[in-house]
């Protein structure tokens, strides 16, 4: 059974606050919008989720993850979703898939079976991601894996649904994997799925990263369409041991996002940062994802 850390019968811990029909609304500040990158990223939430969020909790109605309208059947309970017409998942099945993952595969497609079957309905994803979660969620979060340190605690902030860190501890069943997310119900999920498929080295924790510093730490820290560089580092490089490794996954704008991080990234402690290209399996877009490796005595610069 998966170990849950950080409940807050007040709800400090969160930002978002949930109607009785189980749809959370945004934060006060009405803080959302979305970004480039990631296929259905957005400043915050998983990218699965299809959702237009605050941080990386407060979900609101549900947006398709190409900006288009919503059209009837893409109703946020999923209740008009016809199953019968959802496309199939092109890599269901597929022996590249099963290779890729190794002795992980059977957790990471228990996570996927779990989604198909309960994502729309309890919120988790939009209704257009049931033919696609292989690729856009599951070998995206996987490509972020060779980047991340070997040894020591790994640390997901905004999991959402599961993606990157519930992949990441099925790869990794060696290293005590932290997920850290604000929103209850997601955090019941991630119970959920951590107890079906046995993954013993899994802490869930109901908490913004920001209210962990000083609490958490780790020898690597993973994050996925949580928000711009910029603010995602100030989040989570201080959840980072000396000599630490960020890895974010992002999109076409990564580089553009780096740029505009430097001089936060120099403030915090960072010795390099880069944008690398991470490829998975033949027929599938590589990953884009920032690595940010901090000093090992996390020296700050004079602009601090």
């Amino acid at each position: 059974m998966a170990r849950q850390q950080g409940d807050d019968p007040e709800g400090r811990v969160s930002r978002e606050t949930e109607r009785p029909d189980g749809v959370s609304q945004l934060p006060a500040d009405g803080s959302r919008h979305h970004t480039d990158g990631v296929p259905g990223e957005t400043t915050g939430g998983d990218p699965i989720d299809g959702f237009a969020t605050g941080q990386y909790g407060g979900t609101t109605s549900w947006v398709p993850a190409d900006g288009s309208a919503p059209d009837a059947s893409d109703a946020s309970d999923g209740s008009d979703v016809s199953r019968e017409t959802t496309a199939a998942d092109p890599l269901e099945g597929s022996a590249a898939v099963q290779d890729f993952f190794g002795p992980a595969f059977p957790a990471i497609a228990t996570l996927v079976a779990m989604l198909e079957r309960d994502g729309v309905e309890r919120g988790l994803i939009g209704p257009r991601e049931l033919g696609k979660l292989w690729e856009r969620h599951a070998l995206n979060s996987a490509a972020a894996v060779p980047f991340l340190p070997t040894t020591g605690r790994l640390i997901d902030v905004g999991t959402g649904a599961g993606f990157p860190g519930l992949v990441l501890a099925a790869m990794r069943p060696d290293q005590e994997v932290v997920l850290v997310e604000p929103m209850e119900r997601r955090t019941l999920w991630l119970a959920e799925v951590v107890a079906v498929c046995g993954l013993a080295n899994v802490v869930v924790t109901r908490a913004r990263a920001e209210d962990l510093v000083g609490v958490l730490s780790g020898r690597g820290v993973t994050a996925r369409a949580v928000a711009p560089l910029d603010r995602l580092v100030r989040w989570t490089l201080p959840l980072l041991e000396p000599g630490g490794i960020l890895v974010a996954i992002k999109g076409r704008r990564a580089a553009e996002e780096l740029a505009n991080a430097r001089r936060v990234l120099r403030t915090l402690g960072a010795a390099s940062s880069e944008v690398l290209e991470a490829p998975t399996i033949h027929g599938v877009d590589s990953t884009t994802v920032v690595r940010v490796v901090l000093h090992t005595g996390r020296q700050k610069s004079r602009d601090a």
